[in-house]
């Protein structure tokens, strides 16, 4: 029976979707896994206790995660708790300038959930920082593509493999 590895993500101006296709990208290379991407608002509950692992992509807007990814801990925190406890996850960050806060953030909830980190969070860096800056499309390089989807396909190795 295949693994199953759930990425959600939020994305405005396109950062994060990028990144979160990449992740996709490197999990469908591992053929024990089914993985799924799903936008944050699509996501909830059952998604997430059908998942094996998780993978939570979200840029940071005000140094916190972004809204909708807020929304969709909030709608699954509760229903969810005390039953998908020890299973691996990762955090992927599109920021303009750090990110820190938002891993932060990612990390606190998995912690309630009692989710196991396997990896550093991913914080990818915009270095947009004036207003046209942050709400402009955004065009993630080659090199932190490669790493998102470098994350995916090892988190779905690892649940392939039963490592995690």
């Amino acid at each position: 029976m295949k693994k199953a590895l759930l990425i959600v993500h939020h994305s405005m101006t396109g950062g994060t979707a990028q990144l979160a296709q990449a992740a996709l990208q490197g999990a469908q290379t591992e053929t024990g896994v089914r993985a799924r991407l799903l936008q944050a608002p699509q996501a909830g509950p059952d998604d997430l206790l059908a998942a094996d692992g998780f993978l939570f992509a979200t840029p940071e807007n005000l140094a916190a995660i972004a809204g909708l990814m807020k929304d969709f801990f909030d709608r699954c925190y509760y229903p969810v708790l005390d039953q998908i406890q020890g299973r691996p996850y990762a955090a992927l960050i599109c920021a303009g300038s750090d990110g820190s806060n938002a891993a932060r953030q990612v990390a606190r909830i998995a912690t309630g959930w009692r989710l196991q980190a396997v990896a550093e969070p991913l914080i990818v860096c915009t270095h947009a920082q004036t207003p046209a800056q942050i709400l402009a499309p955004k065009q993630i390089g080659a090199a932190d593509l490669q790493r998102a989807e470098d994350l995916g396909a090892a988190l779905a190795a690892g649940l392939a493999l039963g490592v995690f």
